[in-house]
């Protein structure tokens, strides 16, 4: 017998914090853990230019066939345009392709497959912190994961310095994951100087960035969260993005996604393509299909676009107004402790800085789930919350 031996597995720190929150009987219960986007009134709504996309698609479909391995044509066409811009150099070239993926998670994987099986010894640097699953899939994917510096926590913010000095260590032929905007879990984000400065040390080190992409205008708009991207996207450079449109669309349990490749020219990217194909084909075969086709009609439609663009805003106000509110209630509630530092990060993260017992004692005696490493999601805070949240938040800093 083989299964009776296994031990059960350890639950994942975000999502077995979504389970206990889930059975927890106190009404007045909060879930600042899992990465998902709340209105005003706690809910995950469902946005009205997704809603209109659908009503198409549902009018006119006509068949369940399989999707392309890389998914609908004008999706991959759609991405580049989203993430690089309209006219793009590396566009117009044929020197930038798109595949479709089940969720930026999907993309992170075909990418690490992708990588392992042609660059055999291959490193991939990640940084110190990041988003916990991205060391779970590389490794799983067989690629070795080292770390380089990346926030400062008495700062509260990036350690520019440190990384900087570690990326021009890192060897030629390795993958640097850099976050594209919003950094998870630390909310804090390079400057456009500092991206310069990033892509200036790739393109002499020649090692290959790999953008992870997940949260696309919840920073600062839709196009000013893609100058990182845009910066390392120079003639002649190559680079991975894996992009989300979980939080931006509101589609979470779409699973909807993309691995976007540039390369030198448009020969190598089609080279590359084609082993990217490979990859696909050998985890899941081909992707869903009516997600991806809700982005379709909303990205090409102008009138939807807009509407959509107004909707990514009216999110990314929230969550900034949310931002601010919680410093200003702390402070109200006597809080001495300096928290403005929130209101300076971006996207729906923030570390914190409460300790994993100061975390503990938040779920324990006030019912407010917040990952261990004090990582909380602002967008899970509401007005009407916040009250409570912060007179916890006051009483386990006492």
């Amino acid at each position: 017998m083989m299964l009776d031996k296994l031990e059960m597995a350890p639950p994942d720190p975000i999502l077995g914090l979504t389970e206990a929150f889930k059975k927890d009987p106190n009404p007045k219960k909060i879930n600042l853990g899992v990465g998902v986007y709340k209105d005003t009134k706690g809910d995950t709504p469902k946005i009205e230019s997704v809603r209109k996309a659908e009503e198409r698609i549902l009018a006119s479909e006509k068949s369940k066939n399989y999707l392309a391995i890389t998914g609908i044509p004008e999706y991959g066409d759609a991405v580049l345009k989203l993430v690089l811009g309209e006219g793009h150099e590396a566009i117009a070239a044929g020197r930038a392709v798109s595949a479709q993926t089940p969720g930026g998670t999907g993309a992170l994987r075909v990418a690490g497959d992708f990588l392992a099986t042609l660059y055999p010894g291959t490193s991939i640097w990640l940084s110190d912190p990041t988003w916990e699953n991205h060391v779970n899939i590389f490794q799983a994917a067989g690629l070795t994961v080292k770390r380089y510096p990346y926030y400062d926590a008495d700062a509260r913010g990036i350690a520019f310095d440190k990384m900087i000095a570690a990326l021009k260590e890192v060897p030629q032929g390795d993958v640097v994951l850099l976050h594209g905007c919003c950094h998870n879990p630390t909310g804090a984000d390079p400057t456009p100087a500092q991206w310069k400065e990033i892509a200036d040390v790739a393109e002499a080190r020649k090692w290959m960035p790999f953008v992870d992409f997940a949260y696309q205008g919840l920073g600062d708009g839709l196009d000013a969260d893609a100058v990182g991207v845009r910066e390392l996207c120079r003639p002649g450079m190559e680079m991975l993005v894996a992009s989300s449109f979980s939080k931006n669309f509101g589609l979470y349990n779409e699973r909807v996604g993309a691995l976007s490749v540039v390369a030198a020219s448009k020969d190598a990217a089609q080279k590359a393509f084609s082993h990217v194909k490979r990859s696909i084909r050998f985890n899941y075969s081909n992707p869903p299909s009516h997600g991806a086709s809700t982005v379709v009609v909303i990205l090409n439609d102008p009138a939807l676009r807009a509407q959509w663009d107004d909707e990514v805003k009216e999110m990314r106000d929230r969550i900034n107004t949310m931002r601010r509110l919680f410093v200003e209630t702390l402070k109200a509630k006597g809080v001495e402790r300096d928290f403005s530092f929130i209101e300076r990060q971006k996207g729906m993260f923030s570390f914190s800085g409460l300790t994993p017992e100061q975390v503990e004692r938040l779920r324990d005696e006030f019912a407010i789930y917040v990952v261990r490493s004090g990582r909380i999601n602002v967008a899970g805070m509401t007005e009407s919350n916040m009250d409570q949240l912060c007179e916890a938040i006051a009483a386990v800093l006492k």
